[in-house]
């Protein structure tokens, strides 16, 4: 019985390093075909109604430029929109990265910086493919400089913040931050989102395309990180292993 639990054990410990690329390729796919599925119903004009229906359940029946709650909270949705702004996203990225130059973690601060940086060009470029409008039955509480879908802040802040959640969970091993740490970057990446569909400046569908799209970029960078982390602990297994192998041969061959 000892022996038993001790091998499903050691099979555990072995196979924990293989569930962190597996849920990551889950997040990646799933969040790619949400994307694809709205993108699709976006185009064809299926989601429009249900778009509509949200949008103007956030505004005053009377008064559709008025939102609906307080003044303070309209206050409250531009500051908590601005942190999925590019300028608090830069600013929060620049001061990470050069924590981890400082601290001589070269690759981390690369993979900071190339996983927003690469984000942001996806956002970018497929906002300039899809050309969508930017929601014109209510008025708008933001400044507004680009196309509508999928939503930039939403993508920027899930992928900026999961990012930050990433080099967390690599550098401290206790579950309890780590967990604390994911469910963070998840929720300032709703709130963000959220913030977008309540000030009238973005579709809802665009900030689910834009939820969707970010967790599935963030996972496929943090994804090929984790694999090229497992490939070379893989080759420094093997060639320790070939190392003691070959001190051993020569201790025979010494008389």
């Amino acid at each position: 019985m000892k022996d038993n639990t001790r091998r499903f054990l050691d099979r555990l410990r072995t196979n924990r390093r293989i569930l962190g690329p597996v849920l990551l390729f889950l997040v990646l796919a799933l969040g790619s075909f949400i994307f694809l599925a709205i993108a699709d119903e976006m185009a064809e004009g299926e989601i429009r109604a249900l778009d509509e229906n949200i949008l103007l359940s956030m505004r005053n029946p009377a008064n559709s430029a008025d939102p609906i709650g307080p003044a303070w909270l309209e206050e409250t949705a531009v500051e908590i929109t601005a942190a999925g702004g590019y300028p608090l996203i830069v600013l929060s990225l620049t001061l990470v990265m050069g924590l981890l130059v400082v601290t001589r973690r070269y690759g981390a601060a690369f993979y900071a910086f190339f996983s927003v940086a690469s984000g942001a060009a996806v956002s970018y470029t497929l906002k300039n493919y899809y050309d969508r409008p930017r929601p014109d039955i209510v008025e708008h509480l933001d400044v507004i400089h680009t196309a509508s879908f999928p939503s930039g802040h939403a993508m920027a802040t899930t992928v900026a913040y999961l990012t930050l959640a990433a080099l967390v969970i690599r550098f401290v091993a206790d579950w309890r931050v780590r967990l604390y740490t994911l469910a963070g970057a998840i929720f300032m990446g709703f709130m963000v989102g959220l913030s977008r569909i309540y000030l009238g400046v973005h579709w809802p569908s665009d900030v689910a395309a834009g939820w969707a799209l970010g967790a599935a970029w963030a996972s496929l960078i943090w994804l090929a990180v984790t694999l090229v982390s497992l490939y070379r602990d893989g080759r420094g297994g093997l060639d320790a292993g070939k190392q003691l192998r070959k001190d051993a041969a020569d201790g025979m061959e010494k008389p």
